[in-house]
This record gives C-alpha cells, sequence and structure tokens, in this order.
C-alpha cells in the first residue's frame, strides 16, 4: 500500500486469497480450486503478528535463517513456506489459545463466521485424519451439525487450531484493509467461477453441485484441447430455489474486505463449459444449459445413418496407418478391437478418456508414452456431436468438429449441411435461453453486495454479454492482444466503454514482454505504427526495451476505462534493469498445462521497489499525466 501510494496507484487486484489445502503439496498452489469460499489461506498469515511473549520471539528469531533463505529463492517455494508457517503456528498455540479463545473478539468472530467456520474446521480435521480430501471415501461423507461437537470431544486441539487461524487471518487482512483505505486505495478481490470438487462447501451442499460433470473452457488459441477445471458445475435450479443464499454468503464475505470484485469467468453466468467424467480433456464438453440438436434436425440436413456414427470415436484402418505407420498393427491389438469394413473401437478398459489416462498414469512417462497417450486422447475426441446424458436423442456439436477425421470423412454436400447446423447451433440457438439465465442470476447477485461487480468476460463470448453486462452496470475486461472484435489485431483501446478494465496482461497470459517476443517482426512493426502510431521501424532484438513497454502502459492509462490495471511484470518491465533473465518464468499461468506450479515472485521486494525513487516518481507522473 505504501507503494502504490507514492506512485499514485488506487486499486490493487489480488488473485483468490481463499484456503487450496488438499494435499498438502505444491498442487494446492493453484488458487482457483479452493477447499473454502469463506476460509483465508493459511499461507497468507503473519506469523509475527500471532504472539509477542519471549517464548515466540525466541521462536521466530531462531527461524529467521530459513525465513531469509526462502525469502531469497528466485521463486516462491509454496510447500517450504507453508510448512514452516504451519511449524511456528503450532508452537505458539498451546499458549496463546486460551487468551485469544476467551477474548471478545474472538467471540464476536466466532459467532459471526460460525456457519462456515465450523464446517471447515472439520473437513481440515478429517482431510488429514484420513489423508485425503476425497471426502467420498470418509466414514463422514456428508457434513452433519452434529459433527463439530464430536470432533471437539475427539481431538478439540486440532480444531480449534483451525479456528485459531482463520481468525487471526481475519483480524490480519482487516487491518490491511483499513491500512489501504487511510492511503486512498481500495482493494479488488477475486471470486472463482466454481469451486474444487473435494471441498467443504460441496462436502456441506451436495445438492447445489452437479458432481457428474466438470467444468471447464472450450478450445482457444491457446489450448487446443480446452480446458478442464475439475470442478463440479453448479446445479443453477437448486442454486435458485434456495434463493442463491449460498451465492449470497459468499459476496458478502468478499465484502468485508474489498471495494470491488472480479467475478472469473462471468460467461459461467450465462452458460458452463460442462465436460462429462469420463473425460480428461475440455474438447469433449459442451455448453449447459443448451438447446441440443435432435434425430430429426440432423435427419433433415441429410443424415440417414445411425446417429452413433457421428457421436462415437471414428477410428478407421486407414487413420490408423496415417498416425502410428508400421506399429499400427500393435497399438490396434493392444487398444482395440474390429468392427465392420475397416473400423475400430476401443476395448472396455479405454473407451473413455478418463479409463486411458489411468492407464498412463501407471507407466513410466517417457516420451514414447506422453505422445501415444495423447495420439489414442485425439482419437477419441475425433466425434462430430456429443450425446446430451439428459435427452434421449439430443446431441451437441463438438467444439471446431470441422478439424475431426471423422468430419473431414463425411460427404462433402453432409460436411456443409453440419457446418451450417453448427453455426446455427453455437451462434443463433442459444442466444435468448443463455440472456435468460444471466438475467435471473446476475441481478440476484450484484444485488447482494456493494462491492463494484467486474467480469471476466473473455473467450467465446454470446452476443447477449455486452448487452446484460452494459445493463446490469457490470464492468468487462478488455486486453488489449485479444480484441473482441474478429479479425482484429488488438483491440483499439480509445473506443473501449467508460464501464470497463483494460490490462495488456493476465495472469493466463504472457508478460507484456513475453507477448511481444512472440511476434514476428512484422507483426511488431504493424503493432507499433498502427496500434502505438509510432513513426519508422519498431526496435529489433531480443526484448521488448523498457522505453517502448513504458509506451505500451501509458497507452492503457490513457484510454477511456473506468479502471486501467497492470500485472506487476509489466509495470516492472518498464526498467530495463528489472527484467528477469527467463522472460517465460514471468508468465503466472500456463492455462493449456493442468499442473501448473503457480509459484512466481517479482525479481525486488517492495522494501527495495519503495527505493527506486526514479522508477517511482516516473510511473507517479504517468499516472497523474493520464488524469487517474
Amino acid at each position: 500500500m505504501l507503494w502504490a501510494s507514492a506512485t499514485g496507484l488506487k486499486l490493487i487486484q489480488l488473485l483468490p486469497i481463499h484456503d487450496t489445502t488438499a494435499t498438502h503439496s505444491w498442487r494446492d498452489s493453484y488458487p482457483y480450486a479452493a477447499i473454502s469460499v469463506h476460509a483465508l489461506h493459511p499461507l497468507y498469515l503473519d506469523v509475527n503478528g500471532l504472539s509477542q511473549s519471549t517464548a515466540a520471539t525466541k521462536l521466530l528469531a531462531s527461524m529467521e535463517p530459513m525465513r531469509q533463505e526462502l525469502n531469497q529463492l528466485e521463486a516462491v517455494d509454496y510447500e517450504a513456506v507453508l510448512k514452516c508457517k504451519w511449524q511456528i503456528v503450532k508452537a505458539i498455540f498451546p499458549n496463546e489459545k486460551k487468551a485469544v479463545f476467551t477474548s471478545a473478539s474472538y467471540q464476536r468472530f466466532f459467532q459471526a463466521n460460525k456457519h462456515w467456520l465450523e464446517p471447515y474446521g472439520c473437513f481440515s480435521v478429517l482431510r488429514d485424519k484420513y489423508g485425503t480430501a476425497d471426502f467420498t471415501t470418509w466414514s463422514e461423507t456428508k457434513y452433519q451439525p452434529e459433527l463439530p461437537e464430536r470432533l471437539m470431544q475427539l481431538d478439540a486441539e486440532a480444531l480449534l487450531i483451525q479456528y485459531y487461524v482463520q481468525y487471526h487471518l481475519h483480524q490480519q487482512l482487516k487491518s490491511a484493509v483499513s491500512f489501504a483505505h487511510d492511503h486512498h486505495c481500495v482493494l479488488k478481490g477475486d471470486i472463482a467461477i466454481g469451486v474444487f470438487k473435494n471441498s467443504v462447501d460441496v462436502w456441506q451442499n451436495q445438492d447445489l453441485f452437479n458432481v457428474g460433470a466438470q467444468a471447464g473452457a472450450p478450445p482457444d488459441d491457446f489450448t487446443v484441447s480446452g480446458q478442464n477445471w475439475g470442478f463440479p458445475t453448479y446445479n443453477w435450479p437448486q442454486m435458485k430455489a434456495t434463493q442463491y443464499q449460498w451465492w449470497k454468503s459468499r459476496l458478502r464475505h468478499m465484502e468485508q474486505y474489498f471495494d470491488a470484485t472480479r467475478i472469473d469467468h462471468i460467461l459461467g453466468f450465462f452458460r458452463i463449459w460442462s465436460i462429462p467424467v469420463s473425460a480428461v480433456e475440455g474438447i469433449l464438453g459442451y455448453f449447459q444449459p443448451a438447446i441440443p440438436i435432435y434425430e430429426e434436425d440432423l435427419k433433415q440436413i441429410g443424415v440417414h445413418f445411425p446417429v452413433n456414427r457421428l457421436y462415437e470415436p471414428y477410428i478407421h484402418i486407414k487413420e490408423l496407418k496415417k498416425i502410428f505407420s508400421d506399429s499400427f498393427q500393435q497399438i490396434a491389438d493392444e487398444f482395440l478391437e474390429m468392427g465392420e469394413e475397416g473400423y475400430f473401437q476401443f476395448k472396455e478398459p479405454y473407451n473413455n478418456q478418463r479409463k486411458l489416462d489411468n492407464y498412463f498414469k501407471k507407466l513410466a512417462p517417457t516420451t514414447y508414452h506422453k505422445w501415444l497417450r495423447q495420439a489414442l486422447m485425439d482419437m477419441h475426441a475425433s466425434v462430430v456431436l456429443i450425446k446430451d446424458p439428459n435427452s434421449d436423442n439430443g446431441y451437441h456439436f463438438r467444439f471446431n468438429m470441422q478439424h475431426t477425421a471423422s468430419f473431414k470423412s463425411l460427404h462433402l454436400s453432409l460436411q456443409h449441411a453440419l457446418n451450417e447446423l453448427y453455426h446455427d447451433y453455437f451462434f443463433n440457438r442459444q442466444n435468448q435461453l443463455w440472456k435468460k439465465e444471466a438475467l435471473e442470476k446476475l441481478p440476484v447477485l450484484k444485488n447482494a453486495t456493494q462491492m463494484l461487480i467486474c467480469g471476466e468476460d473473455l473467450g467465446f463470448t454470446p452476443n447477449s454479454v455486452p448487452e446484460v453486462m452494459h445493463d446490469l452496470g457490470l464492468l468487462g475486461l478488455y486486453v488489449q492482444r485479444m480484441p473482441k472484435m474478429m479479425g482484429e489485431m488488438a483491440e483499439d483501446l480509445s473506443k473501449v466503454p467508460y464501464l470497463s478494465v483494460v490490462s495488456p496482461s493476465t495472469h493466463d497470459t504472457s508478460s507484456l514482454r513475453g507477448w511481444w517476443l512472440s511476434l514476428s517482426h512484422s507483426q511488431q512493426q504493424l503493432y507499433y505504427r498502427q496500434v502505438l502510431h509510432q513513426h519508422g521501424e519498431s526496435p529489433t532484438g531480443h526484448d521488448l526495451p523498457g522505453w517502448l513497454n513504458q509506451l505500451i502502459i501509458r497507452h492503457h492509462l490513457q484510454s477511456p476505462a473506468m479502471w486501467s490495471i497492470f500485472l506487476m511484470q509489466d509495470l516492472l518491465n518498464m526498467e530495463d534493469s528489472l527484467h528477469i533473465a527467463e522472460v517465460d518464468k514471468e508468465q503466472i499461468n500456463h492455462p493449456e498445462n493442468p499442473d501448473q506450479y503457480w509459484r512466481y515472485r517479482m525479481p525486488v521486494s517492495i522494501e527495495q521497489l519503495l527505493e527506486l525513487k526514479d522508477f517511482n516518481k516516473n510511473l507517479k507522473e504517468m499516472v497523474e499525466s493520464a488524469d487517474r
């Protein structure tokens, strides 16, 4: 906050800060897979604020070499930091618990948050007892109101230490909020569209979630197989029947800490990309809700053969020879069984992506096994249609079905007819349904909070999204390199609406440096002249010079958008001396990698940043000259 104040910045945006501890490993570093939408992450606990006793002071002094060692690392060691903090908490807790639990402040906190704190505490205790967050394997497969009392009798310490940590996290964050406001800075949070399938929220409210489906996103330029986030989708009819109380509670809880919030993937309130649990890749998903294609629709365009030809994997001997060459027979003998007229189908142990994935997990991760796994996964995805599990004769088009061997082998006239039906299905058929869905949910959520709501509306966007968001006063997101108008090189930031946020990068993209280096020289030149309106040749070389990085930042600051928000990486890269050697390490998340380790760390500390007087003065001048 002190640095924000020194540079004239008026908003600090954070990634989700809720507890994600499911495995006690680096895999929990993914902040969008919360085990609770209320509990804060123990990773952010300031252990120095737990106690001022002599014993605590000595303990922290003994841990100082470890703290310095961890802080000197180039990237965050998630596991070591969390382990270290829990070690300190467990050492301090026995001597401090009585004073905390008898305080009026704690009593107020407990009563106000009991509805989520007790289930969270129980979940954490049972997760550690059973060695897994998968509650379907526990004896206590569903939360029961009497469980906190029972666990208090069995292991009070294990339960109470969870309450203790959450109380301190709450107090510390509230203190930080007050400090920010005192320095004329607002805080913006981030609400993930989903929750982890093995979470307190699903355990406690199983009727609100569809655990037989996985949420994700369709393919795009960055993830050709789509994204599978692994979250259960929402049971919206049941949410509506309960007057959206779960969502209202979630927003009101966030409101304690944040003045504004980003709603991750706000398109999910219009429709969500739903992937069957039998699939691994997002490519085999479809939007829900959606009006299916029926067999009658298919007959009208000339599908006079059994429809299973379009929804079962297309595996012909010609394709096998093309993919596997001389080893096709060996592959076929192991994974496939012969059908009629040169066609094959998967054997039962491999007849969906999930089974196939489980098989390869047992094998050594060699280059060959990785290639073979992906080739077989692609064969599973070689379909034109996906069956609707809720309709006897309803189907959904596989996204980008035109690229499949299944589609390409059809007669050209049928390809043309399917393409027309495909376009109608995605761009016309669903519009009113998706608009209706959003208008049922989003006004209720907006009216439940005083926070300014900003929606992350990137991706495959229904036509009704801009209209609905404008009418409800919700801010949209504009990332210059990801123009909303197809065919454009970059978003024209001078024309974005006031109710919007502009940003050159996000946590899911490369930094400005990374993006610039991914462009060809001709693309760099085009951007330099047509978007930044500069004359002459664009800079050449193996980096984005700081002055040009600064020019792009200034370009964003001058847009009419209400907020112009930047990754710290992009701000720091205005100074050449702050560039890190490996530009790829500036990217926080690679969406195409389901095993991403979220561990980015700034090349300088905040304390060091405060000492960069010229840098800070320059940034402040940029903000002020843009009248922000």
